[in-house]
């Protein structure tokens, strides 16, 4: 029988940087001289001193003819200057053979080079040549239309310096002043390595009880996105002898080591127990006061940093970002960057674990303009949590940013302000904010209008906390399908003065089953579930809160609880996966989710999904679009093949 044994020494997330950085060699990689071709996203490991002026001549901004200057004083359409045009013309990439003197002028192509005698060029558009005389109509001064020699970049002057990061403007400037080869740091070769027997390659089929490596993939590609170079050895199966013999092939051949899974100290958690014998100094942080991310196990050998991360993706990503990245930055020569902040206020109340940092990943929405103006502060954004647990894979990708609550913290209430972190510094609010139940209508509606260039969010909070957020006007549109218990009728009767109601479109809701299951076959909906809801060996699954679906179970099970009601999915399609994997034996769920799913359908009840708009936001140009499209008798038809009428 495995044994879990509790973290020896969780210890606060300052204390543990420490102690990691203390024993890593926190220091670029080396230089390596790479062609100019590609430099591109490489540091700078040396400064780069021009060998030449840019330009290295004086040179013609444009067509037109050489001059001097005071020989055009004067010249206007009325009364022109007539000079003598001598019969060179100066192309590009040559050198003049003759010169410029007193009332005589050369032409002179983009980018000639200047000739001697001449301080200045004419456009061509204001002239004209008659009987070989050059005709100006507009004086110049001197200096007019040439790029004089060393006026951009002088030799010896240093252009760009030790630290700075190749983007396309820095290669250019690389190549105008004729470098080839640059000096740029080393790239740190980052091992990943995926762990459990549990854990498939993408490609591979799904098995029950089995999950794709999201972590391999997220993880490489994080170190690839710091300028790192992931070598990926691949999922290593529970094997202590071969893990290991991973570990130790990965120490010799890269710069830093990534383990995913595995961190915890019990008989099954092998990726603690392949590296607790390194030595120099070996594990120096198991167990961090996080959340998420508190089983994360910090080591070193030889100065190169080993670090196994824990295996629910969040909290993976999170520790990556939190530890790993300031250490690749500092092999890879480049700045420690700071963080982006944004003003936000909390949409809802958050509770917190004491003595634990919690990182609480959110989404941000822009607040209406009557609430910004009645804060004191004027704090335009209001932060929504991303509630799915550090198991969720989407989480972090949905997510603008996160909010960190210090361990002291308990609880914090709706409207506190918080400083959100984001974690893109290109952000920027969506065109169109939905926030409430979750559709698949829903999300092919969005998809339509993302590939018309609107850029849309969907918060997924459920049909009361979408309402609430559209009174707040915290949101363009609401989903909601919400059943009024003593009318029957649905959404209308919530709709408030300050709230117009879109209609969308019907979804028929019923029990879902496993075919062939004889307890609810050819029975109703309503007899199934009165003569199985107190059975203990029938097990539902829920509903979230907030969620039309909920209050419609709770009305058919008039106050009885049966086994599984505390399991509460998120979505329809959750409630289908649990009953075809067998974790429920029923759940109420639309038909179009439980024909995908292949399960039985008892139909329950014809509901309404539809939209509500705060009152002030109904004449934006996205919500115009999502009217016309929902209207569109091709976006009807898609519909309907969803089974949405």
């Amino acid at each position: 029988m495995n044994v879990q044994h509790q973290f020896l020494d969780v210890i606060d997330r300052d204390e543990a940087q420490r102690r990691f950085h203390a024993v890593l060699e926190l220091q670029p990689l080396g230089e390596q001289a790479v062609p100019i071709g590609q430099a591109l996203g490489r540091i700078l490991a040396r400064d780069v001193v021009a060998a030449v002026d840019v330009p290295s001549f004086d040179r013609s901004n444009f067509d037109g003819f050489a001059v001097r200057a005071e020989d055009t004083y004067g010249a206007a359409e009325e009364t022109p200057r007539h000079l003598t045009l001598l019969d060179q013309s100066i192309a590009t990439g040559t050198v003049p053979q003759g010169q410029v003197s007193a009332k005589t002028a050369m032409a002179i192509a983009t980018g000639g080079m200047l000739p001697r005698g001449a301080d200045a060029v004419v456009m061509i558009e204001h002239t004209d040549i008659e009987r070989g005389e050059l005709v100006v109509r507009r004086a110049v001064h001197a200096g007019a239309g040439i790029s004089f020699a060393a006026t951009d970049i002088a030799a010896g002057e240093t252009v760009l310096r030790v630290g700075d990061g190749l983007t396309s403007r820095e290669t250019g400037v690389l190549a105008a002043v004729g470098v080839d080869r640059v000096q740029v740091w080393r790239r740190p070769r980052v091992a990943v390595i995926s762990t459990g027997d549990e854990i498939l390659r993408p490609g591979e089929p799904m098995r029950p009880g089995m999950v794709f490596d999201s972590n391999g993939r997220i993880i490489a590609d994080a170190v690839r996105e710091l300028g790192g170079e992931p070598v990926e050895y691949g999922v290593v199966r529970d094997d202590l002898a071969l893990l290991r013999q991973r570990v130790t092939e990965a120490l010799a051949e890269c710069d830093v080591v990534l383990l995913s899974g595995g961190t915890s100290k019990g008989e099954g958690d092998l990726s603690y127990h392949a590296i607790r014998d390194l030595s120099d100094p070996g594990i120096v942080a198991h167990g961090v006061a996080l959340k998420p991310g508190k089983p994360i196990c910090l080591a070193a050998s030889q100065g190169k940093a080993v670090v196994i991360l824990p295996g629910f993706p969040t909290s993976a990503i999170f520790t990556f970002h939190e530890f790993v990245t300031p250490v690749l930055r500092r092999l890879a020569g480049r700045a420690i960057e700071t963080a982006s902040i944004r003003s936000a206020r909390l949409a809802v109340p958050v509770n917190s674990e004491i003595g634990r940092t919690e990182y609480l990943l959110v989404g941000l929405v822009q607040r209406d303009q009557a609430e910004v103006d009645a804060d004191r502060a004027g704090v335009r954004l209001a932060a929504y949590p991303m509630g799915k647990g550090s198991g969720s894979v989407t989480t972090f990708s949905h997510a603008d940013g996160f909010v960190t609550i210090d361990r002291h913290h308990e609880r914090l209430e709706r409207a506190t302000m918080v400083q959100v972190q984001l974690l893109s510094r290109d952000w920027r609010a969506a065109d169109l904010v939905v926030i409430g139940s979750h559709c698949v209508g829903l999300d092919y509606l969005l998809g339509r209008l993302q590939q018309t260039g609107i850029r849309t969010k969907f918060l997924a909070v459920g049909s009361t906390a979408g309402l609430d957020a559209a009174g707040r006007g915290e949101c363009d549109l609401a989903g909601i399908h919400l059943l009024d218990a003593e009318t029957g009728e649905y959404n209308r009767p919530f709709v408030t003065a300050d709230l117009i109601l879109i209609p969308g479109y019907g979804r028929m809701q019923g029990v879902v089953y496993r075919p062939g299951d004889q307890r609810f076959e050819g029975k109703t909906a309503e007899s199934a579930v009165t003569q199985f809801k107190n059975d203990p060996a029938c097990i539902m699954v829920n509903r979230n809160q907030g969620s039309g679906t909920r209050i419609l179970i709770d009305r058919l099970l008039d106050g009885a609880k049966p086994p599984g009601y505390a399991v509460q999915s998120r979505s329809h399609n959750g409630v289908v996966a649990a009953v075809v994997q067998g974790r429920a034996d029923w759940g109420v769920a639309i038909s179009g989710a439980a024909q995908r799913g292949g399960l039985g359908f008892l139909p329950l009840t014809e509901e309404r999904y539809d939209f509500v708009v705060p009152a002030g936001r109904v004449d934006r140009p996205a919500i115009g679009r999502f009217r016309d499209l929902l209207a569109a008798p091709d976006v009807r038809e898609a519909l309907e093949h969803l089974g949405l009428t």
